[in-house]
């Protein structure tokens, strides 16, 4: 393809700062789509993971289907065609939905059984943004679109109480979201 022909041939260490820089821009496209496409007009299907689970599946799941196919055909097409900077590319998304895996599902919604709580205050402090993410059950009013990135906590829930349009968790569901978090005291941080 001739197009491919003009991409530049990168070494093995520039790859890893393609795929590093990648994983960055990642986030950013992470919070862009989760605020304006999954609690816009994909809603429908983000919506699920808002609701309890009911198996071990939910339609939310369809985006990880979405964001992996773009990184499968990037890397089936930099392997294949020997382009290291495609490769690199892909690689780079990928990590992006391991380490979103890992910390979504895995550690702040337990999807896979674990009895670890994070002490490291930056990980408290993800899942901690996520739980009041999840505080509000509508489409609109939450606050917290990130998954490698949350601001304070103070300020996410300055803000939460600023909008005011979302449909609040009742205090019960609250407090079960917040009690998956170990120390609840940590909370008020």
């Amino acid at each position: 393809m001739p197009i491919l022909d003009r991409i530049p041939y990168i070494n093995w260490w520039q790859g890893v700062l393609v795929a590093l820089l990648v994983v960055g821009i990642m986030e950013i496209v992470a919070i862009v789509s989760h605020r304006w496409v999954m609690h816009g007009f994909l809603w429908s299907l983000h919506k699920s993971h808002h609701e309890p689970r009911t198996g071990a599946f939910e339609k939310n799941d369809w985006f990880a289907v979405m964001g992996a196919i773009p990184s499968i055909i990037l890397l089936l097409i930099g392997t294949s065609q020997n382009i290291p900077m495609i490769t690199a590319i892909g690689a780079g998304i990928t990590a992006y939905g391991a380490i979103y895996f890992g910390f979504h599902d895995i550690l702040v919604h337990r999807r896979v059984k674990h009895g670890w709580n994070p002490q490291q205050r930056y990980l408290k402090r993800i899942v901690q943004a996520h739980r009041l993410h999840h505080v509000v059950e509508s489409k609109d009013g939450t606050v917290s679109f990130g998954f490698l990135y949350a601001p304070p906590i103070r300020a996410l829930k300055a803000q939460l109480e600023a909008n005011g349009k979302g449909r609040i968790r009742s205090s019960a569901k609250m407090r079960a979201e917040m009690d998956m978090v170990d120390n609840a005291d940590h909370w008020a941080r």
